[in-house]
């Protein structure tokens, strides 16, 4: 299937689009929707699991899925095994992905990386050991804040998180994606409140707004006329992709 998605433009514009934030933020819901939409628009997506500091909620838990849409997974080695060995494990692949889709996008192609960094300055250090070869292209990274995540809800806060982001992948962030969220208790509600966080935040850190997320059930054509408070913003209606243990266990 081909369409279009919100957030398209990110792959039009780079080859390699990477998530991160602090632990916590919905970084790995981020970068599961952005690969879902963007195959089903037609792009060839390799998805890059990153974190190889936090054995849960990661991107590789949800390869099967990703892989019935057509989407290229790269995981950390054991992580397929559901092993949580607290071992620094890169995969070989990650490398030749990020060039291959480098290549092809100079060519004026499809093929797209997404790379689901870990949290923080800790997981981003994975990230840093790519810098030289992402950098040597258009990139786009994103830092995913989440208003009601613990030690990121105050804008000084989450603008020292990015700081210590930026210095260990040695990459840049283009934008701040708002993302507020309270797992499947969130609201219209929820997302409303936190948007004068996510707007001091980036102007803070002289970043524009990419989007903020909402859930895709509270998405309507009228939404900004009803609530104003969501006037000149990018809306992403996401899906709740990534669940708990225990939830995953009750499905």
């Amino acid at each position: 299937m081909t369409g279009s998605f919100a957030l398209q433009h990110l792959f039009e514009e780079a080859p390699v689009c990477v998530i991160a934030g602090h632990y916590g933020v919905g970084k790995t819901n981020a970068a599961l929707n952005l690969a879902a939409d963007a195959a089903d628009a037609g792009y060839q997506v390799t998805l890059v699991d990153l974190d190889v500091v936090n054995p849960y909620f990661r991107s590789s838990e949800y390869a099967e899925e990703m892989e019935a849409r057509g989407i290229r997974v790269v995981c950390p080695v054991f992580a397929r095994s559901g092993s949580n060995l607290d071992v620094p494990s890169l995969s070989p692949l990650v490398g030749p992905a990020i060039l291959a889709a480098q290549a092809d996008f100079s060519k004026g192609g499809k093929q797209r990386v997404i790379i689901d960094a870990g949290g923080d300055d800790a997981g981003a250090t994975a990230v840093g050991r790519y810098s030289g070869d992402i950098a040597n292209a258009p990139y786009r990274m994103l830092y995913v804040v989440n208003r009601y995540r613990n030690l990121t809800q105050d804008p000084q806060e989450a603008l020292q998180v990015l700081a210590e982001i930026e210095q260990a992948s040695h990459l840049k962030a283009g934008a701040v994606l708002g993302n507020s969220h309270m797992q499947a208790q969130t609201t219209l509600e929820t997302v409303e409140n936190a948007l004068g966080f996510t707007r001091n935040l980036a102007e803070a850190a002289e970043l524009p707004i990419e989007a903020v997320t909402l859930p895709r059930e509270c998405h309507t054509p009228t939404l900004t006329a009803e609530h104003p408070a969501f006037e000149g913003l990018r809306l992403y209606p996401v899906r709740m992709i990534v669940k708990t243990p225990w939830e995953r266990c009750s499905l």
